[in-house]
């Protein structure tokens, strides 16, 4: 029974992914449009009602800004998130998620748990969120990790990715269009913080860091890239060149490619 991975949008204007097997389908944020992510799961061979469950990072709104249209839209699906970040949705009026109780189900980063036949690890996460986390799916043999919205990648996050077929990896910026941008300082330093967004640069070292605890052919999708800060082209080559200096050589050891904010990826399989 194969695993797989599909983007339905990836960048600092909405996240949402897709992750399935034959009998359970899962959805990773919901921060696009309730019509944009219905029409993407029909392009990705996946009916809307077979969803089973939203697993929700954060509360920002790049990651939640759909999740109550398409949570009406899709009613016997669970929707999974922290505590924090439920406390937080809950006191916001933007991101208020209007729900029955009985559909919120309450995830505790490091936990473990099923849907379904996907197991699913929740890995605690360093971001200006209430109680963010990055997701481990497996299945099978076949295994994706979700980890963005982090300005830190920890020994603890290498060690619960290490398994990765697919691993999805923030890459969203580069340093010096950041720096000499139009943000204002204080959002630089934001961005830059451990408690910010890993960089280009940061999202290369992460893949060497798993790739010393377990050395496989893996795909590396590089995630929520920023509009105004980042570039596919700029991501692909400073994680591409980075790896090279190891010996760790895109197209020979490893997949990689950027994820697009809009457009779909393929359906990556395990």
């Amino acid at each position: 029974m194969s695993l797989r991975f599909c983007s339905l949008s990836s960048g600092s204007s909405g996240n949402c992914y897709l992750v399935r097997t034959d009998d359970t389908a899962l959805l990773i944020d919901a921060g696009i449009s309730a019509s944009r992510t219905t029409a993407a799961l029909v392009k990705a061979r996946t009916d809307p009602d077979e969803i089973n469950g939203i697993l929700i990072t954060h509360e920002h709104i790049d990651h939640t800004r759909g999740l109550l249209p398409i949570a009406n839209r899709i009613e016997d699906a669970q929707l999974f998130a922290s505590r924090g970040t439920w406390e937080k949705t809950d006191s916001i009026p933007r991101t208020r998620i209007t729900v029955p109780d009985e559909r919120k189900e309450i995830l505790t980063p490091g936990d473990t748990f099923y849907i379904g036949d996907i197991e699913i690890r929740t890995i605690p996460l360093s971001h200006d969120a209430a109680e963010s986390i990055g997701f481990a799916l497996r299945s099978g043999s076949g295994e994706v990790s979700i980890i963005t919205d982090t300005g830190i990648f920890t020994d603890e996050m290498a060690s619960a990715t290490a398994d990765s077929d697919v691993f999805v990896i923030e890459s969203n910026h580069d340093v010096d269009m950041l720096l000499s941008g139009s943000y204002p300082p204080v959002l630089k330093q934001r961005i830059l913080s451990e408690h910010g967004h890993l960089s280009n640069e940061a999202a290369a070292k992460a893949v060497l860091d798993v790739n010393a605890l377990e050395k496989k052919p893996r795909c590396v999708l590089l995630a929520h890239l920023s509009h105004e800060n980042n570039t596919p082209e700029k991501a692909e080559s400073t994680v591409t060149g980075i790896l090279a200096e190891a010996e760790l050589y895109s197209g020979r050891d490893l997949y990689l490619e950027a994820l697009l904010r809009d457009k779909m990826s393929v359906i990556f399989e395990m």
